[in-house]
């Protein structure tokens, strides 16, 4: 493994037995694995680049059981990694040698269905898509679609702040989570947010979502339920060059026009998703644009020849309007399992993800093809143009020396090109161990540390999840030390206390 991680705590690892039987005691049954096969299963999460496996793995299935593992655990200074359906691409559930991995899997209940208040209880096991499947009779659903929808937990969707297709029109994870119940790393139990969208005091939901399993483990959520549109249209608008969609994008939302979905592929992702779903995409473009319209009936037949003239406008070459919902399903069908095929074509491949202005989508697609005949690997693209989110698919071989340390190389310059532009090192998929190194690119030490006290206030021994987010391994007391050079303290007229 290239990325380093916390030292072993040796320790500790004397102490296993022990642990393994206490964490039996606290979870009984079948909640405990132990033996190294078992454990296989455990020892990455998507990134599969890295692989490590834990020193245990316990599975509670009550918010009381999670309670006394992580109380048990601070007690005795052993470290936790929180781990969902394990579907993240950023390392962030990646085990530790000398760490417990908390699995999440049998937090597979949904609690309570409130469609008056429309919002929907959930457990963390439970999938995203089997949240929209439990209202759908009603004609409701959860908006955020992750492209792993069907295997991703809702859990995993709150540590990452997860994204998806429609996530321009009706927001990320944060925007459409209300509440949540977390279990500190101390063991406390606490309940955030409420099913109102209004709550007094600190706005605590939007430091837990997105916080990468660093704060505490996350038992309960409470989420937004929305009604279904009246309809619901795809635009399947291909283009000779990729600058001329990017254009498109810009024109679309300059106009003032928020599709439900905007997405868009190139040429390499666009030949593998047809291959793999039969979609019916052209073949002959060098970028596709997927845009869904919804609303009322009549708007969106409006809004379908607005766009339609603006894709005109930027030189579209082909443009397939859905005229059923199966189409439009099927539309979608490509660019929901564009990751999987593109599996299909190459041993290995990494997907990235950064953040960049709308307006910069052709300088980064330019840059990308520049760094890809730098490092002599393939890379298909396929990103939420609507807002910006870059998923580069680098392809490579690790049973080729090298490899994988070009495809690396590539993924960061790629990161580094997002912050450049304007943008971000992430949209979705979270830092976990993928970025965490590449943090100071886009944040000074400073700000760096007071993020880091952020995570003391709620975890001062530091043994939740570390190793993630983080470039440097501070413990909580070195932030308040006072920097003291040639015996001169910086500022001496500030009153010290």
């Amino acid at each position: 493994m290239a990325i380093m991680m916390p030292a072993s705590d040796q320790a500790v690892l004397a102490r296993r037995a022990e642990i393994v039987a206490a964490l039996r005691a606290i979870v009984p049954g079948e909640g405990v694995i132990d033996t190294p096969a078992e454990m296989r299963a455990y020892e990455s999460d998507g990134l599969t680049a890295y692989r490590q496996p834990p020193m245990v793995v316990v599975l509670p299935d009550t918010t009381e059981q999670v309670s006394l593992v992580l109380k048990y655990c601070a007690a005795h200074g052993i470290k936790v990694v929180p781990r969902g359906s394990g579907t993240s691409l950023s390392g962030g559930a990646l085990p530790l040698e000398d760490g417990v991995l908390l699995g999440l899997g049998k937090f597979k209940r949904i609690r309570d269905i409130d469609f008056d208040n429309r919002v929907v209880v959930t457990e963390p096991g439970v999938t995203n898509l089997a949240i929209s499947q439990a209202v759908a009779h009603a004609g409701f659903y959860y908006a955020p679609d992750p492209s792993s929808q069907i295997a991703c937990s809702i859990g995993g969707n709150v540590a990452e702040n997860s994204g998806g297709v429609h996530c321009l029109k009706y927001g990320m994870t944060t925007n459409n989570v209300l509440a949540c119940e977390i279990v500190l790393m101390s063991g406390e139990i606490l309940r955030i947010g409420g099913k109102s969208a209004e709550n007094s005091g600190y706005d605590l939901m939007g430091v837990i979502t997105g916080s990468e399993g660093l704060l505490g483990v996350i038992t309960e959520i409470t989420v937004r339920i929305l009604q279904k549109p009246e309809t619901a249209r795809a635009l399947m608008v291909g283009f000779a060059q990729v600058e001329a969609a990017g254009e498109c994008v810009a024109r679309i939302i300059g106009a003032g026009i928020i599709p439900g979905g905007m997405e868009m592929m190139d040429k390499p992702a666009i030949h593998a998703a047809e291959a793999f779903v039969h979609a019916g995409y052209p073949l002959d473009v060098e970028a596709l644009l997927i845009i869904e319209l919804d609303g009322p009936k009549i708007e969106v037949d409006e809004l379908i020849t607005r766009v339609e003239t603006i894709a005109n406008a930027c030189g579209s070459t082909t443009c397939q309007i859905s005229t059923s919902e199966a189409e439009r399903n099927l539309f979608w069908a490509g660019r929901k399992a564009a990751f999987p095929a593109v599996g299909r074509i190459s041993p290995d491949y990494l997907c990235m993800d950064g953040t960049i202005p709308r307006g910069a989508l052709p300088k980064a697609l330019a840059r990308i093809r520049e760094l890809s005949e730098k490092y002599q690997l393939g890379c298909a693209n396929v990103f939420h143009a609507g807002d910006g989110n870059l998923h580069p698919l680098i392809l490579y071989d690790a049973n080729k020396p090298g490899e994988i340390e070009r495809a690396e190389a590539f993924g960061a310059d790629i990161l580094r090109a997002c912050v450049e532009f304007g943008g971000v090192l992430t949209g979705e998929h979270g830092v976990g161990i993928e970025k965490r190194d590449l943090m100071p690119e886009m944040f000074t030490e400073i700000d760096l540390n007071q993020q880091q006290r952020l995570k003391c206030a709620f975890d001062a021994q530091g043994l939740l999840n570390p190793g993630k987010v983080f470039p440097t391994l501070h413990r909580c007391a070195e932030l308040g030390r006072m920097h003291v050079h040639a015996g001169k303290v910086a500022f001496p007229d500030i009153p010290r206390f």
